[in-house]
């Protein structure tokens, strides 16, 4: 006997409660193009929101999961998660 399939809808449930969802998202995505201290400052505004949101767990889960490769999620910038995979892979390869 096979399981059922688990509802997608509860794969994204945590979403609603994402402090993202009140925010502009151009806080979260930068416009192509923006560089040095602009998007260093909108990144850290971002984050800092991130910081207070209830779902920051599950957001940096889902996007360090899918790898995601644009904005900032659960309080990492793009940079901060290509770190993170190249540590994930370096240690990895140790």
């Amino acid at each position: 006997m096979s399981e059922n399939p688990v509802p997608v809808a509860s794969l994204w449930e945590w979403q609603f409660d994402g402090l993202c969802r009140t925010t502009n998202p151009d806080t979260f995505f930068h416009p192509e193009g923006e560089r040095g201290p602009s998007r260093r400052h909108r990144d850290e505004r971002a984050v800092a929101i991130c910081q207070q949101c209830p779902v920051i767990q599950q957001c940096r889960e889902h996007a360090l999961t899918v790898r995601e490769p644009y904005g900032v999620w659960g309080g990492m910038t793009e940079e901060d998660r290509e770190a993170f995979y190249r540590e994930q892979d370096t240690g990895q390869l140790a």
